[in-house]
């Protein structure tokens, strides 16, 4: 028997019949999320050769990445979704054998997780996953402090915060919420899936007092996809691993194998060494090149942003009041179904606001590519075609 070639990823996509696309929308799961950098994938494959005792392995990855980020503790979860369903279980649980095993049936335990109306976001059904159930407070654009607490009572098992793009900016601060859970005896939970970099949020949250911090391994940190991690206070942390896969309960699905632990401990080692400045001028000089190429588009204002909403250099693109063209949706699908395929992001409000292009995932060769093609599709946009 000859020995087997190794494959490319496009013959294999082409087997099945599947139409690449070039990723220039972010690191999105539905678009296959990041890739995986070389060390990563190095480390997956050397990590199949041998086998661990699992908790071990978790312990031991846990005190590295907390090392790693210069936290007090950290352990692995299945993505940073992953890590939602593990935050609501340890706060119901903590480290009770019987209430972990009874999970997602919380009779006689506190099940509700308070959420600031303008934190709800749509992936926030995660934390119900475990049993737990919302008790809502405020309104979409504000909140107040005593509207939290008296909303606390003894059914109360933790209090959630959101770091995402575009939330709502009037809700109460992470500090404030934390000083309040605490004197309660509360856990703060916050989900901060996207928010790397900058790296130095990777400290931020949990200086601020939070108790458990989700972070996804798969975006740009560029681990497995299927991973993320959990930092935190060691108390929580604990809580949060003796709830967690691979022991058997409510979140034994999430399993993350060995190989997944060892990708994710190697691209955040390379994540975390990176010079952020450097790193960030080469994706603003790509980002500079795509808006000179569509700049004098009429009905177009175009910007290279890079903030709070735009965790690296995007390129932005707002219409203007005199364009007559298609909407920013109709422009990404003629994208996504052009040739070459293009993936770009249109702002997910309703209306939608605006719509950019993300360097992270573009690779070597792609970037004239996308340029080329945005510009054409956005001059024929203009021209009414």
């Amino acid at each position: 028997m000859g020995l087997s070639k190794k494959r490319s990823g496009l013959s294999i996509i082409d087997d099945l019949g599947v139409i690449p696309l070039i990723n220039a929308g972010g690191p999105f799961t539905k678009i296959s999320g990041s890739r995986p950098r070389s060390e990563a994938i190095e480390a997956m494959e050397a990590m199949s050769e041998v086998f661990v005792d699992m908790e071990e392995l978790l312990l031991a990855a846990g005190e590295r990445i907390a090392e790693i980020t210069g936290n007090e503790a950290a352990t692995v979860t299945s993505g940073a979704s992953g890590g939602l369903v593990v935050q609501a279980a340890a706060a119901m649980a903590k480290d009770d054998p019987e209430r972990i095993a009874q999970l997602p049936i919380t009779d006689g335990m506190p099940s509700e997780l308070i959420i600031q109306r303008g934190h709800r976001f749509i992936y926030d059904h995660l934390y119900l996953a475990a049993g737990s159930r919302f008790c809502e407070v405020g309104r979409p654009t504000d909140c107040t402090i005593d509207e939290i607490e008296a909303a606390i009572t003894p059914k109360t098992a933790g209090l959630i915060h959101l770091e995402s793009p575009f939330k709502s900016d009037v809700a109460v601060s992470l500090t404030e919420l934390a000083e309040l859970a605490h004197s309660h005896g509360l856990p703060v939970l916050a989900d901060c899936a996207s928010m790397l970099p900058p790296r130095e949020n990777l400290t931020k949250y949990t200086g601020q007092g939070a108790d458990l911090v989700s972070f996804s391994g798969g975006k740009a940190i560029r681990g497995p996809q299927s991973t993320g991690f959990l930092i935190g206070k060691t108390e929580w942390i604990e809580y949060a691993r003796l709830n967690n896969a691979p022991n058997p309960g409510v979140t034994r699905a999430q399993k993350v194998s060995k190989e997944e632990i060892a990708g994710l401990l190697a691209a955040l080692e390379v994540f975390t060494s990176i010079d952020e400045e450097a790193e960030t001028r080469n994706y603003r000089a790509q980002m500079s090149f795509i808006v000179d190429q569509i700049a004098e588009i009429p009905g177009i204002i175009v910007n290279v942003e890079h903030n709070y909403d735009h965790y690296i250099p995007h390129a932005v693109v707002t219409f203007a009041e005199n364009w007559k063209g298609p909407s920013y949706t109709e422009i990404a699908d003629r994208m996504k179904t052009a040739v070459p395929r293009v993936y770009v992001t249109v702002d997910y409000r309703v209306p939608a606001r605006k719509m950019w292009i993300d360097p992270l995932n573009i690779q070597d060769g792609e970037l004239e590519i996308v340029a080329e093609q945005f510009r054409k599709i956005l001059i024929e946009g203009a021209s009414g075609k």
